[in-house]
């Protein structure tokens, strides 16, 4: 289960976890007989450099974000080195290759659809760059993974505007947010890593967040590249980025909505519900109400309305923007196939953080019984 914006690891918020907050998903699952991970992999990061420490973390060995990559967008090549919590991954056996079912929250759904393309085609700028010290991650030919599944996911990007002054504040105001909710930390020191190592943004051992903060929002990387999360998650950006990431003949791919909006009697806009997140609340207005029609940009009318807080719904059903990718819905009494997306459809009243974090103790016990029915819904696929 990889995390989106802002995730962070066990060891991160004094052990609060992002999947399933005072709970532990994992551990749920677990249980019930799976074997799950949940990597911890850049926070702020571009999909491209989190599909490869995603690739790393799993397999194991040192992060190689591509020598054509980190040359075109200016960071160092190579990043950490993981021991790979399924080293065996991809290997045959008996059975066959061993394979993995892969599921994204929100950004989490655009790194594992592009590590999906990686591992399957591999990359033609790497290979033809780098003819003698090619990761494996960028040959292809690699069919390893099972299914593909994304919970918020903003497929086609978020209205929220993607400059970084915009971000910088937002990792405040989320800290705080957490911070309220939970009482499990000190907002001003949330032991917190970004993990920008790549580029030279590495936290200090004895480090202060509030250093670590000012270096990493100071740093020229916001104006010198789009090799960051706030491009990928922009509308311009998301639709780049489905241009060249597609869904793959061999695997299946499903997608799931959340809506924690109402139309307003009086305007037609959409509006927060009253269990919202505040955090959320001045974002889910804005994208309840924005429209877009300049020419040769992603044009945005009320049918993006609905939203989670942070993504439009219409955004987390699958790539439309840029994208040849067929969507259809998904019917459980039906096998579903494999190279389409499969919208299984909306959780309703569910804002972006609450999929997840699962602090509401009305919504808790029916959220860990969704994960788990997906994960029944995986696990029974044919192959």
């Amino acid at each position: 289960m990889v995390h989106g914006l802002f995730g962070w690891g066990n060891d991160e918020l004094y052990g609060i976890n992002y999947w399933g907050g005072e709970n532990n998903l994992k551990d749920i699952l677990t249980q019930k007989g799976y074997t799950v991970f949940t990597p911890t992999i850049g926070s702020i990061s571009s999909n491209w450099d989190r599909a490869c420490e995603l690739y790393a973390y799993l397999k194991g060995g040192t992060v190689d974000y591509g020598e054509a990559h980190s040359k075109k967008d200016g960071h160092y090549r190579y990043g950490r080195t993981y021991p790979g919590v399924y080293p065996e991954w991809g290997a045959s056996d008996t059975n066959g290759t061993k394979k993995i079912h892969l599921i994204g929250h929100s950004m989490g759904g655009e790194t594992i659809r592009i590590l999906a393309q990686l591992l399957e085609n591999g990359d033609a700028d790497e290979m033809n760059y780098s003819k003698t010290n090619l990761n494996p991650l960028f040959k292809g030919d690699n069919h390893w993974i099972d299914s593909v599944t994304t919970i918020a996911t903003p497929h086609d990007g978020s209205q929220e505007d993607e400059r970084k002054q915009n971000l910088e504040p937002l990792v405040h105001d989320f800290f705080a947010a957490i911070a309220s909710s939970t009482g499990r930390f000190d907002s001003t020191n949330p032991c917190f890593d970004f993990k920008l190592d790549q580029w030279g943004l590495k936290k200090e051992a004895n480090e202060s967040y509030e250093s670590y903060y000012k270096r990493v929002f100071s740093s020229n990387i916001w104006k010198d590249t789009n090799d960051l999360s706030i491009w990928d998650l922009s509308q311009e950006g998301a639709k780049e980025l489905n241009s060249w990431v597609k869904a793959q003949k061999n695997i299946y791919y499903f997608s799931i909505s959340c809506v924690d909006t109402h139309k307003d009697l009086l305007t037609g806009h959409q509006v927060p519900n009253i269990n919202m997140n505040p955090l959320l609340l001045k974002s889910s207005i804005f994208m309840g109400k924005y429209t877009n029609f300049t020419p040769g940009k992603v044009q945005v009318d009320s049918s993006w309305w609905r939203n989670d807080g942070i993504v439009s719904v219409k955004s987390a059903i699958g790539p439309h923007e840029g994208s040849e990718d067929k969507i259809v819905t998904h019917d459980p009494n039906v096998l579903p196939e494999k190279g389409v997306w499969n919208y299984i459809g909306e959780i309703n009243n569910i804002d972006h953080i609450e999929v997840v974090l699962q602090h509401n103790p009305i919504y808790r016990k029916y959220l860990q019984n969704q994960f788990v029915q997906w994960a029944d819904m995986l696990n029974n696929l044919p192959y």
